[in-house]
């Protein structure tokens, strides 16, 4: 005799695609631009290593574009000033 179920403890590959991703609370950005340097340096050598588990991969995507756009954010700011300093105008510098 063979048992069946009407009802399954497994999720169908249908629900379990559209389940909820669990979230995580994102790190707080570094404070200098070297210190973000480094972390994305590090995130990427990890990556290419290609030893991470799939979600942790996905994280440190997210992390990495994170400090990229803050070191890109910097660099922007670094270059106005330059250019303002090669204008002659001396004015003082805001990281934002």
């Amino acid at each position: 005799m063979v048992k069946t179920s009407s009802t399954s403890a497994t999720p169908t590959p249908a629900a379990a695609a559209s389940a909820p991703l669990p979230t995580t609370v994102p790190e707080p950005l570094p404070e200098s631009y070297e210190s973000a340097l480094s972390e994305l340096e590090r995130l990427v050598s990890a990556m290419e290593a290609g030893q991470l588990p799939l979600d942790r991969l996905l994280d440190s995507y997210r992390r990495g574009a994170a400090l990229l756009n803050f070191c890109r954010n910097r660099l922007e700011a670094v270059e106005q000033q330059v250019k303002v300093l090669e204008d002659g105008q001396l004015k003082p510098w805001n990281p934002t």
